[in-house]
């Protein structure tokens, strides 16, 4: 079985910015996602067949979406700022049409339904605990970053790419990648 999702990289160029912003927050406990492997999932398949890789590469192939210019604008967390369980950046460009091209190229390998609406985003860090005499400080640096801009880049393709999770945090191979044209 492999671990499997599409995904956009975000560019080499914003690794940086994000480490910045993650620094903000390093007084706290959280479970920061390397900056080299922030991503925008655009599916997550959860475990699948080794032999379906393929089939499942093939059917992404018939996604028909032109590039399109991505803007990585505001932070945010979910589920609500005061339970805070997701650091994310937000990511707005045409995100919300591939996921419908890539939902409809996968439609025939959907084993459960998703239960979170789709909405784009670039997760930063996980939180488990947030201490009570903490919370008012993380909220104000919440707060202060809301409206950060880390400017454009183009979404030029799409992966599918396999996750194994360690005890270091998770370990992604790309399987398969679809250039947008």
């Amino acid at each position: 079985m492999v671990r499997a999702f599409v995904a956009v990289d975000l560019p080499e160029d914003l690794h940086d910015k994000i480490a910045e912003i993650q620094s903000i927050f390093s007084d706290f406990k959280f479970k920061f996602v390397n900056p080299e492997i922030v991503h925008i999932t655009m599916k997550f398949l959860g475990d699948v067949p080794d032999y379906m890789i393929g089939e499942i590469s093939t059917a992404l192939d018939s996604v028909q979406c032109k590039p399109f210019e991505a803007h990585i604008k505001g932070l945010g967390v979910f589920p609500k700022p005061r339970f805070a369980k997701v650091i994310w950046l937000g990511c707005e460009g045409n995100f919300e049409s591939l996921y419908s091209l890539i939902n409809a190229s996968l439609y025939s390998f959907e084993s459960e339904k998703d239960l979170h609406q789709f909405s784009a985003h670039a997760t930063l860090a996980r939180i488990k605990y947030l201490p009570k005499k903490k919370k008012a400080d993380f909220l104000q640096r919440i707060e202060e970053l809301k409206d950060i801009d880390l400017g454009t880049f183009e979404v030029s393709s799409l992966k599918l790419k396999m996750s194994t999770l360690t005890p270091q945090g998770p370990v992604y191979e790309d399987l398969h990648e679809v250039s947008l044209e």
